[in-house]
């Protein structure tokens, strides 16, 4: 009697394992879409730090470039922010350079792309500021 339960708990066991099988590959599929959103917001915010750093690292060298020429300081100030924009970048720069007393300044506004840096542009813009003090 002993031996004809044993046999009819393992059946019992082998049937609930059977009725289980193919739920991991469902949980997957259900939990793979959440992966992929996290996946872009991530990539998306990686998009607004890089931008975010272009538009400062432009702003310095604009401001540099500007202060050290002798002649045509707003048009090497222009070239000077340009130049080491990646071309995705260098389309939506808008740069602004001008003389306060003792400093020349520039500011570089980016806009930041969607997921393919060169393909849609979003909405918000980052600002990047910097100044050079004048010598001499």
């Amino acid at each position: 009697m002993a031996t004809t339960e044993r046999a009819e708990t393992a059946r019992g066991r082998r049937r609930d394992r059977d009725r289980d099988r193919g739920q991991t590959a469902i949980e997957f599929v259900g939990v793979t879409p959440l992966i992929i959103l996290l996946l872009i917001a991530l990539w998306q915010c990686a998009l607004f730090g890089y931008t975010f750093i272009l538009a400062g690292n432009a702003a310095d060298v604009a401001a540099r470039a500007g202060n050290g020429a002798r002649s045509g300081q707003d048009a090497a100030c222009e070239s000077g922010g340009r130049e080491d924009l990646p071309s995705a970048w260098q389309g939506s720069a808008d740069i602004e350079c001008g003389t306060e007393p003792g400093l020349y300044w520039a500011t570089v506004s980016l806009d930041v792309p969607v997921l393919v840096p060169g393909v849609l542009d979003w909405g918000p813009t980052v600002t990047g500021e910097a100044s050079s003090a004048k010598e001499g």
